[in-house]
């Protein structure tokens, strides 16, 4: 069976401590998956080392049993909110054509095509009204928006989020939500690092519980129980979820 995202024994280390242990993972394609744990638990590196953005010590990871040299056009990325420069003078149209260069190339100039995809993509997150406005200039939500829309005009079949909600507004956050679900009818899937464990049952399908080492991952109802939830956070974060969110 051929996984949309498999991690096999990787382990990253910064400075010789270990952040990511002897991690395998097997994420099937038609999901929305959460990644969740502790501050400093390794979901934001599992996101770049599986990206190529940081060298493992050991392991790989693939998509669809390729690597990402042959698969990056087909993987999307939102990074995480605080690691872009939203003073870099660009307009919210440029920023979303960006998405597009994987298959146009960084020399050629877009087609109409390209234009015409990242057009739908504004309008798929209310941003198209905003189309040249400099990035500097939006609220934190609208910039997600942006960023989601970039995503979006890749037309990739496998969606990487690095806390796609972190600073948004309720109304941002339900349409980031109902975009995923969309994502998912068509077959497309999504990775997502989230921090708020009272919304996980209500957002995800698949959870992955990690800290350093993956503590359990699978199907929502399967494996978001007490149990793993306080291996996962070693008993310090239980009070944050209220009862009706286990299992």
């Amino acid at each position: 069976m051929k996984h949309a995202f498999k991690v096999e024994d990787l382990t990253v280390a910064y400075d010789r401590e270990p952040v990511l242990w002897d991690i395998d993972l097997e994420v099937p394609s038609g999901i929305i998956m959460g990644i969740v744990g502790p501050n400093g638990a390794g979901k934001t590196t599992l996101v770049k080392a599986a990206l190529g953005l940081i060298k493992p010590l050991s392991g790989y990871t693939s998509f669809f049993d390729l690597s990402y040299r042959k698969m990056y056009k087909k993987i999307g990325y939102v990074p995480k909110k605080g690691s872009v420069d939203w003073d870099f003078p660009t307009t919210v149209f440029d920023v979303v054509l960006m998405g597009r260069y994987g298959h146009v190339g960084w020399i050629k100039p877009p087609r109409s095509k390209d234009k015409k995809i990242a057009h739908k993509a504004l309008e798929k997150v209310d941003m198209l009204p905003y189309v040249n406005r400099q990035i500097s200039e939006l609220s934190g939500g609208q910039q997600q928006r942006v960023f989601i829309a970039r995503a979006l005009a890749q037309e990739a079949d496998i969606y990487f989020m690095d806390e796609p909600f972190q600073g948004v507004d309720v109304k941002t956050e339900k349409a980031i939500v109902s975009l995923f679900n969309e994502l998912k009818s068509k077959n497309k899937t999504v990775i997502v690092v989230h921090h708020d464990l009272n919304t996980v049952k209500a957002y995800f399908d698949w959870v992955t519980l990690l800290n350093v080492k993956v503590i359990a991952s699978g199907p929502i109802n399967e494996v978001y129980t007490k149990e793993n939830i306080a291996k996962t956070y070693r008993m310090h974060a239980l009070h944050e979820v209220e009862k009706d969110h286990y299992v």
